[in-house]
């Protein structure tokens, strides 16, 4: 079992509601980046607390009872993880007294946005500006080239790590500055910081460490993110595993945990692939699972792409090389 996987469920099996599990996630999971990298000069934060010691009370008392947690994702339904994720640390900040504004607009005099702040937070030094950003890469280098985060595409090859992260940093943040934001924030901003979540994904799990200790200083990275395989939908059908689920996109957050009974067999696994691949060609993820004191446990995650994924990927770099 991956130790990030192994480590979250040891802290956290004892949480059954999955929207629960997913904040328990967001709230102390390691960032996608290492924050205390110069080459971020400051801009990247962990998530806020008042009291981290009462989170494990907290977080348990909110398993138990979760009603306001599901009104308000119930007021705010979407299928977009990000605004998911947005809605969750949005419950945690209401909840401690932390929030001061949350998708705060600025507009143009004709109407127009320019821009929207994700999380205005009230902290002893004055108006906290955090964007939040949960995403999910697959790491595809080019050849003869020294990797960078342009290399973590996303699933559907529509932006990089990289290019999120320019415009977190050059962009988002800098909001503030604005001539026009000054007229809708209640104050002024002591400080502008993201909050870059998420899973990163590897060809080779074999290899994954040999690269890390080669290549993490190159990127800024956190030696402690996330991550899983990248498989294609023919080399999962060589996969050794008895239980597995398909994970809808908004249980991509934490390691899956379900019930007995709830997992499948691979063969209803490929089956449902199949299903799906044959009118969509972006990717699923897939977490493999076993038994743990009752419980059923994601031990091993892998995103799954269409076999002609790493050649649409290459078509995607070269063009926007030109």
């Amino acid at each position: 079992m991956y130790s990030a996987q192994a480590a979250f469920h040891q802290q956290w099996q004892h949480l059954h509601n999955p929207h629960v599990r997913a904040l328990a996630w967001m709230l102390t999971a390691p960032g996608l980046l290492d924050r205390q990298d110069a080459a971020w000069s400051g801009a990247l934060n962990v998530a806020t607390f008042t009291d981290p010691k009462a989170l494990p009370g907290w977080l348990g008392e909110l398993d138990r009872h979760p009603t306001p947690l599901l009104d308000l994702l119930q007021r705010h339904p979407s299928r977009r993880l990000g605004l998911y994720a947005e809605r969750l640390y949005e419950f945690y900040l209401t909840a401690h007294g932390l929030l001061s504004a949350h998708g705060l607009q600025v507009h143009d005099k004709g109407a127009g946005t320019i821009g929207e702040f994700d999380f205005l937070l009230q902290t002893s030094l004055g108006l906290q500006h955090v964007e939040l950003a949960t995403k999910f890469y697959l790491y595809h280098p080019g050849a003869n080239v020294r990797p960078n985060l342009y290399d973590y595409l996303g699933p559907n090859l529509a932006d990089s790590l990289g290019a999120k992260l320019h415009k977190i940093i050059a962009q988002q943040l800098q909001l503030s500055q604005h001539p026009l934001a000054q007229r809708v924030l209640p104050q002024a901003v002591q400080s502008a910081q993201a909050l870059v979540l998420g899973w990163l994904f590897y060809r080779d799990e074999q290899i994954v460490d040999v690269y890390w200790s080669e290549h993490a200083d190159m990127a800024g990275l956190s030696k402690e993110h996330y991550r899983g395989v990248i498989w294609t939908q023919s080399e999962v059908q060589a996969l050794d595993f008895g239980q597995a689920l398909l994970l809808d996109r908004l249980d991509w957050l934490a390691p899956a945990q379900v019930g007995t009974g709830m997992t499948q067999e691979k063969e209803v696994i490929l089956h449902g692939m199949q299903a799906y691949f044959s009118s969509s060609h972006t990717p699923l993820m897939l977490a493999l699972m076993q038994e743990n004191q009752g419980v059923m446990q994601e031990y091993r995650r892998g995103m799954v792409v269409p076999d002609n994924w790493f050649e649409q990927a290459d078509a995607v770099k070269q063009k926007r090389t030109k």
